[in-house]
């Protein structure tokens, strides 16, 4: 059930980091915390697997930050290759 804490964590601040990349209008709105959450989960569960306690600092520190690193990476990968995209679009249309 301490999972949930830190999904809900990784989540919320997942929402965060959607707001404060630049060119929010050029990804879903959901993909950030998205990718956030599903990171910090699978993060929290090898570490549970590989003997870290849920009462190791480390657990929780690292599920939930590197996966809001980890999302916010992503994001701004994501962000590029729109605009990548968009440009060789508008090219390729003449505009």
């Amino acid at each position: 059930m301490y999972i949930l804490l830190a999904l809900i964590a990784a989540c919320a601040l997942g929402i965060a980091v959607h707001y404060l990349i630049p060119q929010r209008e050029l990804r879903g709105v959901i993909v950030v915390p998205a990718v956030a959450t599903a990171v910090s989960a699978m993060i929290y569960t090898i570490m549970q697997w590989t003997g870290v306690g849920q009462d190791n600092g480390w657990l929780w520190l690292v599920s939930i930050v590197g996966a809001v690193v980890i999302a916010a990476a992503a994001g701004v990968m994501i962000t590029a290759a729109r605009r990548r995209s968009d440009a060789a679009k508008r090219t390729a249309l003449g505009i």
